[in-house]
């Protein structure tokens, strides 16, 4: 199958965002971001998870996934760490999703306001295999 997988590792992110520590906050975000790079979202799960002992109840992070008809984005914050991981991949069949992957981690990118950014980009299935006979 052929495909692009585009991965980022955010630092320096505001941990006031709201979509840092609100699941429905990283769900609008995401199902926003997805639409607007005209890919087809088809299922999503986000999970907050629970503070660290002592801390405050909004100080945990948030893990999101959205299953698209072309793949998949994942994404997972770290408030306490001002930090954020995405990871976007979209298969190719019938069609080049390429510009539309990366148009969807670049609003990704700039809705997180890091300060500092190490991305990497992924062709994936160079080889085709033969289906079984």
């Amino acid at each position: 199958m052929q495909g692009l997988h585009l991965t980022a590792d955010l630092r320096g992110c505001p941990p006031g965002l709201p979509a840092m520590t609100d699941p429905a906050a990283l769900r609008a975000l995401c199902v926003s971001a997805v639409a607007h790079a005209g890919l087809h979202a088809v299922g999503e799960l986000f999970h907050r998870f629970q503070p660290a002992p002592g801390q405050p109840e909004d100080s945990a992070g948030v893990t999101g996934v959205v299953l698209l008809a072309e793949s998949h984005l994942a994404v997972h914050t770290w408030p306490e760490l001002a930090a954020v991981t995405l990871d976007v991949y979209v298969c190719n069949l019938g069609q080049d999703n390429s510009a539309r992957a990366e148009a969807l981690m670049a609003t990704l990118q700039q809705a997180f306001e890091a300060t500092e950014t190490e991305g990497h980009r992924l062709q994936r299935g160079g080889l085709c295999l033969a289906p079984p006979s």
